[in-house]
């Protein structure tokens, strides 16, 4: 009876892991150099990174089984990084992973190219967000792996040792890196993708910069700062809405706003034509105006 091997036992599993992913992982051709990876999200629906989608017309995403099918581009995030492509796949849809965590060991898995799968192992090393994206646009959440994104990754998953996708890889919305963003909020922007083709943001129409509340004011509110309004464009929603220079914008919609990040993540496409509270400082009293937030174009 032969001993059982851990290590053979553990690389059995990650190459398992590998193939149950290359099952919905897809090759996405939509530019003229390497083409990337995309994800089958949901029968005849593959998400893929917007940065990969150099043309709109002419896609088509390769098959584990070697087909190349016809695809259309039903709608793109540039702010994410995020598209979303329509074909007759007749292929398995990717199953979701338990949430992640740091630590989990994780592997980020490609088909960009015609030669096969392409893998690489890590773990998960800091999970965080709302953020900035490098695009312009605010992410929801973000996962950190220390996995060497290789060309052609962007667009494909990033899955758990059972297989399971965690989120998906893209070497376009991060200036220090690869990043991947978890499906959780991959699936708002699908979700949003889907029904409109592409994603609305909110607008206020101020120009505004960090400043540090006096003790007084910090003590006041639970936070230490807040974004000085620095210009009013005219005729926006704030100007509207009563928000004047000089105010000092301190929360939206109940929840509080330190710095643009924050006043972004807050003006999602839930909040677009809708009438939102804002509290500001102004001459170092709260004031809770009401603006109809307008949609940034």
């Amino acid at each position: 009876m032969s001993e059982s091997n851990p290590l053979q036992e553990l690389s059995d599993a990650l190459a398992t892991a590998v193939e149950r992913a290359g099952a919905y992982t897809v090759r996405v051709n939509a530019r003229r150099r390497m083409p990337a990876s995309g994800i089958v999200w949901a029968d005849g629906v593959v998400l893929t990174a917007d940065h990969a989608i150099e043309r709109e017309e002419e896609i088509t995403v390769g098959l584990a089984d070697g087909r190349d099918v016809p695809a259309t581009l039903a709608g793109r995030d540039p702010g994410s990084d995020l598209a979303i492509l329509k074909a007759n796949l007749g292929v398995a849809v990717a199953p979701r992973a338990e949430a992640a965590r740091v630590g989990h060991v994780v592997l980020a898995v490609g088909r960009g190219s015609d030669e096969g799968l392409t893998a690489a192992m890590g773990v998960i090393s800091a999970l965080g967000g709302p953020w900035r994206s490098g695009r312009g646009g605010t992410v929801e959440g973000y996962i950190r792996a220390d996995v060497t994104m290789y060309p052609g990754f962007s667009g494909g998953p990033l899955v758990d040792v059972a297989g399971g996708v965690v989120g998906i890889n893209s070497s376009g919305i991060s200036r220090t890196g690869g990043l991947t963003i978890p499906m959780a909020a991959a699936q708002k922007v699908v979700d949003a993708l889907l029904a409109h083709g592409r994603l609305t943001r909110g607008f206020l129409g101020v120009t505004s910069q960090p400043v540090r509340l006096p003790a007084n004011l910090a003590g006041a509110t639970k936070q230490e700062s807040g974004l000085l309004v620095a210009r009013v464009a005219e005729d926006s929603p704030a100007d509207k809405g009563g928000i004047l220079i000089g105010d000092i914008i301190v929360g939206l919609a109940g929840k509080p706003v330190r710095d643009t990040d924050e006043l972004q993540s807050l003006l999602g496409p839930e909040t677009v034509n809708q009438p939102v509270p804002v509290r500001v400082l102004r001459g170092g009293e709260p004031k809770d105006v009401t603006v109809t937030v307008g949609e940034r174009e």
